[in-house]
């Protein structure tokens, strides 16, 4: 059982959901990236997602490109990513971590290596947001060689029949993504995306999680009334950002995102 799954399964037996942040390796720099990721986990994330900085993110929000351009800009490579997983694991070998990224620089590391990389460093999961499930085959083949789960999309706008054949090749968990559009944008539906997890378990009884969108406590809890993990991505990266911007310290940048974790927690906890 993979690292993911089982952190799923002990919280499923507490009755609690998964609070996934997702911050952008090295941004604002490479070496702000280790310490907030054990931040995080102490301030109750229960799985981190790390970005891995691409030239051409299309599936996010200005925020996002944003910290993607700036983690470009401090010389962040997919194999410093793996780097900064392999030195959190030094200390911390329970949390699960898992990549969300493109499909460019995986392909360019090629499939074996970032595999056996990858489980060297200690890393659980990888979600390409560009590998459609008709095409996930090779790269699906080398990461169960190495036990790590492969993460799959699933949009407000899928039909019913391809959220089966995303379901029969995802592992982990499955990721809804609560807005059409970019990370970041619109404001979510609720009913909707109950119905649509719902959808979802028709095909898969694994957790589903829920991203985009979800800025505050108050937005968290009201997915976690439905959802088996709640994933947090633009507001942490606006907050650290914004305290850098206004000419605070990494410390302090790390800080607020820890805070604003800490109160999406507490949110998401008072779900009934």
């Amino acid at each position: 059982m993979s690292r993911i799954a089982h952190r799923f399964q002990e919280l499923a037996q507490e009755g609690r959901t998964a609070l996934i942040p997702y911050v952008v390796a090295g941004d604002p720099g490479q070496s702000f990236t280790v310490p907030l990721m054990h931040r995080l986990v102490e301030s109750g994330a229960d799985i981190l997602e790390l970005g891995v900085p691409f030239s051409d993110p299309m599936a996010e929000g200005p925020v996002i490109q944003l910290a993607h351009e700036r983690a470009l800009a401090s010389g962040t490579t997919l194999a410093a990513v793996l780097e900064m997983v392999r030195e959190f694991r030094a200390t911390d070998s329970e949390t699960p971590v898992l990549l969300m990224g493109y499909a460019n620089p995986v392909m360019h590391m090629g499939y074996t290596e970032f595999a056996d990389a990858a489980a060297a460093a200690g890393l659980d999961g990888l979600l390409t947001v560009d590998i459609p499930p008709e095409e996930v085959d090779g790269i699906n083949a080398e990461l169960q060689r190495v036990h790590m789960d492969n993460i799959f999309l699933v949009a407000p706008t899928t039909p019913d029949e391809r959220i089966g054949r995303i379901a029969a090749r995802a592992s982990g968990f499955i990721y809804y993504v609560s807005l059409k559009g970019v990370t970041g944008a619109g404001h979510l539906d609720t009913a909707q995306v109950s119905s649509r997890v719902a959808a979802i378990r028709q095909h898969s009884a694994l957790p589903v999680a829920v991203g985009f969108g979800i800025k505050d406590a108050a937005s968290a809890r009201a997915v976690a009334e439905t959802a088996d993990g709640v994933v947090v991505g633009s507001a942490l990266v606006h907050a650290m950002a914004d305290v850098i911007e206004k000419g605070g310290d990494p410390a302090a940048a790390i800080e607020a995102a820890a805070g604003l974790l800490g109160d999406i927690r507490t949110g998401i906890d008072s779900a009934a």
